[in-house]
């Protein structure tokens, strides 16, 4: 799905954006406040109840008009499940239903005892547009079950995989949809802006209490 082709986030969660940085604000200008005319309650009380309002009112139109991640809610484990189930091993190897998990949004897909690990890996890359996977890979230490695992998922999917999409914890590598990785861009360049704003509106602030 294009960009074009997102549900808007709507007012509701605009509004709510909104206060949220209006809560940070506040408290902001009240810090200020308290520095500059400490017995002036009234105003610090204020700037902390009426900026979260007022930057709802003022920015939440604005964004309400943001992009949704494209992220499907529907827990895709019985379909990988189903697209896994000819590598069954037998008991006591690897199996669908003891190495194959979800928590609902991200599943969890346990690489140990697999005779076949990568080729697990290159048979669920392709949903990982669509949704979270996390490969259990372990740490790679000598004294881990299967020591070359995780040296061995990693290098593939790093042949296949951008490094923006790649998430590495001490035993897991996760890999993450496009449109989340694009959300996460859009939210962090809204970050920085509001970072470069809050000193330049704090310093005119503080000339005006002075």
């Amino acid at each position: 799905m294009s960009e074009e082709e997102r549900p808007r986030i709507g007012l509701r969660t605009g509004l709510q954006a909104g206060a949220f940085i209006g809560l940070f604000l506040g408290f902001s200008l009240a810090v200020v406040s308290a520095l500059t005319q400490p017995d002036n309650l009234g105003r610090l009380v204020r700037l902390m109840c009426f900026t979260p309002f007022g930057c709802a009112v003022l920015l939440g139109p604005f964004l309400s008009f943001r992009r949704a991640p494209n992220v499907s809610n529907l827990d895709p484990i019985e379909e990988l499940r189903s697209l896994l189930e000819p590598f069954n091993e037998g008991q006591g190897k690897w199996r669908v239903l003891s190495h194959v998990r979800s928590d609902g949004r991200t599943v969890r897909i346990d690489l140990h005892n697999s005779m076949q690990p990568l080729t697990i890996v290159a048979a669920t890359l392709p949903m990982a547009e669509e949704h979270p996977i996390r490969y259990i890979v372990g740490r790679g230490e000598a004294r881990s079950r299967d020591p070359e695992l995780r040296g061995t998922v990693l290098a593939y999917i790093e042949e296949r995989i951008m490094l923006n999409r790649r998430k590495r914890t001490s035993s897991s590598v996760e890999v993450l949809p496009p449109s989340v990785i694009e959300h996460m861009e859009a939210t962090h360049r809204m970050h920085r802006r509001l970072f470069y704003l809050l000193p330049i509106i704090l310093f005119f602030a503080w000339l005006e209490m002075r």
